[in-house]
């Protein structure tokens, strides 16, 4: 079992390629430590990716902050705050229509993300960048 980390939160600085993989590794070890299924702890993983990816894409630097969640009942999450401080999107509403793609990939962008997390969370400010919140709970 992988020890908890301290206050619960782990803070990954995104900048290139190499960064994307450790902020999905440490995501899916933190889902694992939370008590997700395999399955759920690679849909967090998969998050993760397309979060740090599009820092990397759009931003080019950026952090990837994932914090365990308890509420009161004994519900227990994962929270990842992907943050930078790029152009910002202008066109939030586009960006989250199923199939939009800027860069011409196939990836699940950020609609992919919304539909795979319990919650989503956009705020983004032209030239001051763009923050995402999403939250899964384990089942």
């Amino acid at each position: 079992m992988t020890p908890a980390p301290p206050a619960g939160k782990v803070r990954v600085r995104i900048e290139r390629d190499t960064d994307v993989v450790t902020a999905r590794q440490e995501g899916r070890a933190l889902a694992m430590l939370v008590g997700f299924s395999s399955g759920d702890a690679t849909i967090v993983a998969t998050a993760i990716s397309e979060l740090a990816r599009n820092i990397v894409l759009y931003a080019k630097t950026g952090e990837i902050v994932m914090t365990l969640l308890a509420e009161q009942g004994g519900r227990r999450g994962l929270e990842i705050t992907a943050r930078d401080q790029g152009g910002g999107i202008r066109n939030v509403e586009r960006v989250l229509r199923r199939g939009y793609s800027t860069s011409g990939g196939l990836g699940l962008g950020l609609p992919g993300v919304r539909r795979m997390m319990d919650e989503f969370d956009l705020v983004s400010e032209s030239g001051k960048g763009t923050v995402v919140t999403v939250k899964k709970w384990r089942r």
